[in-house]
């Protein structure tokens, strides 16, 4: 298992530049795979990429290539070899074989910060759950990843076909034990959520590391826990809040990334339920990242993909304090004026109400508390209307 608490290992990180795809996306998504690592207590040491139409069959990377990763890995005394894709099960053989090394692809590194990171029993058996059928296709002789449930180390050198199949064997019995378990939870949760009665419900949506976390706390005025980290959150925290004279509840849910493993949306689906039943979503987006325009419509995906794309949404965009506006060409003496003149806030609002459609947006800071009050009137506005619809007979109230 690894440990998010502090630096425990050296990797280098490997991509792929496909033709669907630039050197400069790749260049991002290997920096949010060094986050990863880092979050797991994993330090990069250097990136490769190369260029193919698809990912080697056999390796991922050509041979090439992964002779000179090898020579960089063997020089600076690598432990650990992180690829920004889904392995297959003989790709993983294959690059464990030549290696002799750990081998994370990108889910089961996010599967491992899953299972760290979660605390409650739900979450813990969502993600035992998801971390178990992924590996079931994938163990070999040369490293088991089994083998750090059992807090062993690697187990290269034969550990023979016999013990794989009895590892097969206990991890499918583990599976259907975690599936019925699942399945008494989501039943408590569902429960749970039927008992809150027809209270509005507000769901904070995001990218992960957005600030749902820090938002949660400045509206419900609690202490949920938030740190820079990715998937610092993984249960479903939902406190009541009170805007004026109108209750609801707010939840703040898992942050959601690009490639995220379909075995994490499978198990997660009970807590994804707090999306699915929300009668508003608060969509939090990091306007100070570079690639936000990226973040903001993968969320917008893995909504579409859980069927709720179609609900009330108030776009906030956090993180004012460290936006950091595209220079202005200081030849262009008309654009640097206008630069000067005009806030920049009212101009990020009128290119962004057109781009989210009929979507209310607002820009704020939860770290500096800045313009926090216009997006409690925007939820209140929404929640009223919800609220006078649900209980026509005391809308006077509102």
């Amino acid at each position: 298992m690894i440990s998010t608490s502090k630096i425990t290992e050296k990797a280098v990180l490997i991509g792929v530049v496909t033709r669907d795809e630039t050197p400069e996306q790749v260049d991002d998504y290997l920096d949010e795979l060094a986050f990863l690592a880092k979050t797991a207590g994993i330090e990069t040491q250097k990136s490769f990429t190369q260029k193919l139409d698809t990912p080697d069959s056999s390796t991922f990377v050509g041979k090439g290539k992964l002779h000179e990763i090898g020579e960089f890995v063997e020089e600076h005394e690598i432990d650990v070899i992180i690829f920004d894709d889904d392995l297959s099960p003989s790709q993983m053989r294959n690059v464990e074989k030549f290696f002799k090394k750990k081998i994370y692809d990108r889910s089961l590194l996010i599967l491992d910060i899953f299972m760290y990171r979660a605390q409650t029993a739900q979450a813990k058996t969502q993600v035992e759950l998801a971390r178990s059928e992924y590996l079931l296709p994938r163990l070999t002789r040369m490293w088991t990843h089994l083998e750090r449930q059992r807090g062993g180390t690697s187990t290269r050198g034969g550990a023979g076909e016999k013990e794989i199949e009895t590892d097969r064997r206990i991890i499918r019995n583990k599976i259907a034990k975690l599936k019925k378990r699942l399945k008494q939870i989501d039943k408590q949760m569902h429960t749970q959520r039927s008992n809150r009665g027809a209270m509005v419900r507000v769901a904070l949506v995001g990218y992960t590391n957005a600030g749902k976390s820090t938002l949660m706390n400045l509206l419900s005025k609690s202490e949920v826990f938030a740190e820079d980290k990715l998937f610092a959150t993984l249960d479903t925290t939902v406190r009541k809040v009170v805007l004026q004279n109108l209750p609801f509840l707010l939840s703040d849910t898992v942050g959601f990334i690009r490639k995220l493993p379909p075995q994490l949306v499978e198990s997660f689906k009970s807590t994804l339920d707090e999306v699915r039943e929300a009668d508003l979503l608060l969509h939090v987006v990091d306007i100070s990242h570079p690639n936000f325009e990226e973040h903001y419509q993968t969320v917008n995906q893995t909504l579409a993909e859980i069927d709720s794309s179609d609900k009330p949404v108030i776009v906030v965009f956090n993180k004012l304090d460290a936006y950091v506006p595209e220079p202005v060409d200081p030849q262009d003496h008309e654009a640097v004026e206008e630069s000067e003149s005009v806030d920049f806030v009212e101009t990020l609002k009128r290119s962004w109400m057109a781009k989210v459609e009929a979507k209310d947006v607002v820009f704020v800071s939860a770290l500096k508390k800045e313009n926090i009050d216009e997006l409690r009137e925007k939820i209140y506005a929404h929640a009223s209307e919800i609220h006078a619809e649900r209980y026509p007979y005391n809308s006077f109230l509102y």
